[in-house]
């Protein structure tokens, strides 16, 4: 049984292009729209990692996180945020939130794929 990642963005594209690198690379993906819908979706549900938009509507990234890292069974759960926002405050706030890793967009998968394993090797 390959490790399950969750992936959380608002635009199907993105959820698309990630979920194809990660399956690619032997990895189950539960794929969710914003924070609210992953908040639901992890319920009960064993997660290796998650990545994550911060920019969303509903429940923002940052906010996701750390309701997330609330439930002591996500607690350490490793977080990749993958956004367009290269901000020193927004990446600070992440990290305080829990946020292990930062992928700005456009990535190449093999980026994100290297960021994933060195996450999950922890």
């Amino acid at each position: 049984m390959g490790k399950t990642i969750l992936v959380v963005d608002d635009s199907a594209s993105m959820r698309q292009v990630v979920s194809m690198a990660l399956k690619g690379g032997g990895f189950e993906v539960i794929e969710a729209c914003d924070g609210k819908d992953a908040l639901a979706k992890l319920m009960g549900q064993k997660v290796h990692l998650v990545i994550s938009d911060v920019n969303m509507p509903n429940m923002d990234g940052i906010t996701f996180v750390r309701e997330m890292k609330k439930n002591a069974a996500y607690r350490f759960v490793p977080v990749i945020m993958l956004t367009t926002e290269g901000n020193e405050e927004k990446k600070k706030a992440g990290q305080e939130a829990g946020a292990k890793a930062w992928v700005v967009k456009p990535f190449q998968p093999q980026q994100m794929l290297a960021a994933v394993s060195r996450l999950l090797m922890m």
